[in-house]
């Protein structure tokens, strides 16, 4: 029997936060810009009123959905949860088929201390094929750790960098983790 044991257990969901994944828009301008905020860093209060501005002009159904998302996840990173799931909402309520808005989501939820509305809300996001899908399986991690549940976040920290292998989170996640093979007296197992 194998058994998988996290040393340090103890992660902090403030990095769930850090996960984020911006939504492209296309075509240059504020929704750009405010793209461009959340997708790259910066001053995220100057990327919050890009976002601002934007949501103010004519802006595809598309391109706004992107736009609240992406202001989301600016208000994520300035520690404004409830405001970013309502933002987040509001671009799922224009654009409910991107994978990559129900990560954010997911990220808000957990950031509001919303496990169970986080793990769906990733769940799902993984369902429809997003654009990183590293990110939802590492947040699902965290709550799969939180949860108690070791093995199956050794295995979403696992998946999360044969997906990206350059994302340092995970790497630095799965160095926590050693497999201990256990002797079973039922003759085997895992």
């Amino acid at each position: 029997m194998r058994i998988l044991v996290a040393t340090l257990f103890g992660v902090a969901c403030a990095l769930a936060s850090n996960a984020n994944a911006a939504v492209t828009v296309l075509g240059p301008g504020p929704a750009q810009e405010c793209f461009d905020f959340a997708e790259n860093g910066g001053d995220l209060h100057e990327g919050l009123i890009r976002c601002s501005f934007a949501l103010e002009s004519t802006l595809s159904v598309p391109d706004r959905a992107a736009t609240f998302v992406n202001r989301g996840v600016l208000r994520l990173g300035l520690h404004q949860n409830e405001q970013a799931l309502a933002d987040i909402n509001s671009g799922i309520a224009l654009d409910p088929v991107s994978g990559d808005t129900y990560i954010d989501r997911g990220a808000a939820a957990m950031a509001l201390g919303r496990y169970d509305d986080a793990l769906q809300d990733l769940n799902k996001g993984i369902s429809l094929s997003p654009h990183r899908p590293h990110i939802a399986y590492y947040d699902r991690a965290i709550i799969d750790e939180r949860n108690g549940d070791i093995r199956a976040a050794y295995y979403d920290y696992k998946k999360a960098l044969e997906l990206e292998p350059n994302f340092a989170p995970a790497a630095m996640e799965l160095k926590r983790f050693r497999v201990v093979h256990k002797q079973s007296g039922s003759g085997g197992g895992v």
